[in-house]
């Protein structure tokens, strides 16, 4: 359980904070306010990046936090500016580096609670809720973040996403 989340989710937040780099020295080499990118969106109804990296960071804190049955770490999602959500990266970052491997013990049949806004839960164990609900949701944000600056002229490609430059 710690190979398949904390190994996966802390790749491909050092490859998402690269991806912030890129998109602050695009701003900067053509020369207009970054804060464009942080509130560009892929389609109306859709998050600005800002959110979806706060989204995706929070998958991850979150998860392992369920996962290891303690509370994780609560962001404000007050982040403005790329350096500021490259910070929240950071932070999540951070936090997964300080949690054990020996911490997810016996988590593949821990129980899992999603409280869902109109009332009730969506109920998992630990595995099925770490395979197909909290791994594609963070892969979705992250992605949908990669492809807003990808959109938004920001060169980068597949090796970028997965951390390969």
């Amino acid at each position: 359980m710690y190979a398949m989340s904390i190994e996966a989710f802390t790749p491909t937040l050092r490859a998402l904070a690269k991806i912030l780099d890129k998109a602050a020295q695009h701003a900067s080499a053509k020369k207009f306010d970054p804060a464009v990118l942080v509130n560009a969106r892929l389609a109306p109804d859709m998050y600005p990046l800002s959110k979806q990296v706060q989204i995706a960071c929070d998958f991850a804190k979150n998860t392992v936090g369920r996962l290891i049955g303690q509370d994780p770490p609560r962001f404000e999602d007050n982040e403005q500016t790329l350096p500021e959500l490259k910070a929240r990266v950071a932070k999540t970052l951070d936090y997964l580096q300080s949690v054990r491997a020996s911490a997810f013990e016996g988590s593949e049949d821990r129980d899992v609670k999603l409280p869902i806004p109109n009332g009730g839960s969506l109920d998992f164990k630990g595995l099925p809720y770490l395979k197909d609900w909290a791994l594609p949701n963070f892969y979705f944000h992250v992605v949908t973040a990669y492809d807003i600056l990808r959109h938004n002229g920001i060169e980068v490609g597949k090796r970028d996403y997965l951390g390969m430059e």
